[in-house]
């Protein structure tokens, strides 16, 4: 994974992979976090690895997860996969993520994710789709209709 490893960042500073406060760990200006938001900093593909994220989960009682990410077939993918293990339901909005490995190709990688976690680990949805659902039967702060 080259974890530590340096590279010059698209700004042109020197920055290092998966090492927390270097370029390719800052949340980007229009996502940036509230004072009351939760924040947990991953440092593998999976937002479960070695973080406090099923812990926090749990507190909240989540039980059903909607994804949205970069890498389809790899970060969001892998957190999918361990939010099942874990007994989560998973939902993907499969045009809320991406994927540059094989995005030119006929089926792209995105394409066998999306198959995958339909028939293995969860749901996929549009987003249109998914906030149509949720007007239709809005849910209360429990996630109960």
């Amino acid at each position: 994974m080259r974890l530590g490893e340096g590279f010059q960042a698209p700004d042109g500073t020197q920055s290092r992979i998966l090492i927390r406060d270097t370029w390719n760990t800052e949340i980007v200006g229009e996502l940036k976090p509230h004072s009351d938001d939760i924040v947990i900093w991953k440092n593998r593909f999976s937002g479960f690895y070695q973080t406090e994220l099923d812990s926090v989960l749990k507190r909240l009682n989540a039980e059903v997860l909607v994804f949205t990410g970069c890498t389809t077939s790899v970060c969001v993918e892998s957190t999918i996969r361990d939010a099942t293990f874990r007994d989560y339901s998973p939902v993907l909005l499969e045009d809320c993520t991406a994927e540059p490995i094989g995005h030119n190709l006929p089926t792209s990688n995105h394409d066998a994710s999306l198959l995958l976690i339909q028939c293995l680990f969860g749901w996929v949805s549009r987003s249109d789709q998914f906030i149509k659902a949720l007007e239709t039967r809005p849910f209360t702060a429990a996630g109960r209709p």
